[in-house]
């Protein structure tokens, strides 16, 4: 039986709420269609749900927009006076994940825990290695709040930007033209530093959503660019029907209005009951911004601010989340808000106005894609890491094997843990989002008088005398197996051999059994 984060199910061991119609209990295995739960939650008491538009509503395809979002980035560096030798590089989905942060003092790209320590590091495409990482990090760990330094890369559309700093780093260091330097590169009597080469790219990311560029060359091509789902109007026809209906989202008013409309005999505006758009968040969850009215017919503002009460079909600009609930007449803990940025969308309105959060992410496709491919050689190696402490001198294979199943979500491995250990990602996740999943039209799958009901988490003293057992007994086991240790070093030779058959670790498991 099979556990994943948060599941329940009368026909598996596991902690989700599972949407209807699986085949022999009345509902449905598709993992990609549930909603998974960190706290619980019940839908018949929420009386407003607010949706975010860019990769919530509005789905862009991947990866094709992150391509052309890294395209029009790294056009933007060459015409800003970089090398035109860049203009070589294309974008590889397989690279960049969500939750990455950037050193900008030393070009680096880093996977850490909710702590701040160093799980993954890489200098442009270089994975670097423990000895190799103590030379920028002597005790592998960062102090997170140092924002002029550190920042976090925790939406979908800083996919492209994560990439362009890694080829950054690649081309300057593979340049014969440039010396490499700690804190940049030097060419004669220029020195470029990674701090300044980290604001150039933000510059150029912010040129591009000042101008229109990315929005522009997104609407001349909605087909190759943006998913247009048929059950979008459906899920916020059915909601509409039993709650109020609100969008908040950071785009503009014309943006807005192209990718949205999905029915063309109704129009879009006709299943919200309040849309705010020029939002600004995560300010619109402080103090906010003056709240205008938008003249629908040109797009532009009207002078003045808006202190009148909710007129239906009306759309808005600016204000803050505590206009949004005064206008709609409803509190913090009335509201279910859907999005998919971590930080702007969740965990500011979550600490600032105690908002039930759904948060969306895709990712959760290839991670679940990775889990239901490698099930049975995850429960093997979760029994086996019972045995890691007895067994030390084999630690080498188990991070070997570790490695390996890191590598089937992608180069920087998984989104949400780095072996066992969770990332910043996924403690942000489980801390700030109520529930989450691939894509907020799982709603559908779900009555909505549905309990969202969150498993019951016991701390580490509560398991203590369960775990105790369990230990005796594979210690038993141990001591009375005179070849278990050679059998436990087939099981992860073959378990990473699986996984990738190219890599060969003869060389690692023969010096183990030396002891």
């Amino acid at each position: 039986m099979t556990t994943f984060g948060g599941i329940t199910c009368s026909c598996r061991s596991t902690d989700i709420a599972w949407p209807k119609q699986h085949s022999g209990c009345g509902f449905d295995c598709n993992l990609n269609a549930v909603v998974f739960v960190n706290r619980s939650l019940t839908l018949e008491n929420i009386k407003c749900y607010g949706f975010d538009m860019d990769y919530t509503l509005a789905v862009y395809k991947s990866p094709e927009y992150e391509s052309l979002g890294f395209e029009l980035l790294r056009d933007r560096l060459v015409s800003m006076g970089y090398p035109h030798e860049l203009l070589g590089y294309m974008y590889d989905p397989s690279f960049p994940t969500r939750g990455l942060v950037y050193d900008s003092t030393y070009g680096n790209l880093l996977k850490i825990d909710s702590n701040g320590n160093i799980l993954v590091c890489t200098h442009g495409f270089e994975y670097l290695r423990n000895g190799q990482v103590d030379e920028y990090y002597p005790n592998k760990f960062i102090q997170r709040d140092d924002t002029n330094r550190f920042y976090v890369l925790n939406t979908l559309f800083n996919l492209s930007e994560t990439y362009l700093y890694a080829c950054l780093v690649d081309f300057f260091t593979k340049s014969s033209r440039y010396k490499n330097c700690m804190k940049g590169f030097k060419h004669g009597d220029l020195f470029m530093s990674h701090r300044s080469m980290f604001q150039d790219v933000r510059d150029a990311m912010d040129y591009l959503h000042d101008t229109g560029t990315l929005k522009e060359r997104t609407l001349k091509n909605l087909d190759k660019y943006v998913i247009k789902d048929p059950r979008l109007p459906v899920l916020l026809s059915r909601i509409k029907e039993v709650a109020k209906v609100f969008l908040a989202t950071n785009s503009d008013f014309n943006y807005t209005e192209k990718l949205l409309v999905t029915n063309p005999k109704k129009p879009w505006r006709s299943y919200f009951d309040l849309v705010v758009v020029d939002t600004k968040k995560p300010l619109f969850f402080a103090g906010g911004t003056v709240l205008r009215q938008v003249d629908t017919d040109t797009g532009k503002l009207r002078i003045g601010t808006y202190t009148g009460d909710l007129q239906h079909g009306t759309v808005y600009s600016g204000g803050s989340s505590d206009i949004v609930c005064d206008l709609l007449d409803v509190r913090g803990k009335d509201i279910l808000y859907v999005g998919d940025h971590i930080f702007g969308d969740i965990l500011k309105s979550k600490k600032r106005q105690g908002w039930k959060t759904f948060l969306v992410v895709p990712e959760l496709v290839k991670e679940l894609q990775v889990w239901a491919d490698k099930a049975n050689m995850f429960e093997e190696l979760k029994h086996l890491d019972i045995f890691l402490a007895e067994l030390y001198h084999s630690s080498c294979v188990f991070q070997m094997v570790t490695y390996g199943m890191d590598l089937c979500y992608g180069k920087m491995g998984s989104l949400l843990r780095c072996g066992s250990t969770k990332t910043l990602f996924a403690s942000q996740l489980l801390r700030y989002a109520d529930i989450y999943s691939t894509c907020c039209l799982n709603l559908l799958n779900y009555p909505f008088s549905y309990l969202f009901r969150a498993p019951l988490v016991l701390l580490s003293e509560h398991m203590l005398q369960t775990t105790s057992i369990k230990v005796s007994r594979h210690t038993h086991f141990i001591r009375h197996s005179h070849n278990f240790l050679i059998y436990f070093e087939i099981i992860l030779l073959y378990s990473l051999n699986a996984l990738h058959p190219n890599i060969k670790c003869y060389n690692i498991i023969l010096p183990c059994l030396l002891f």
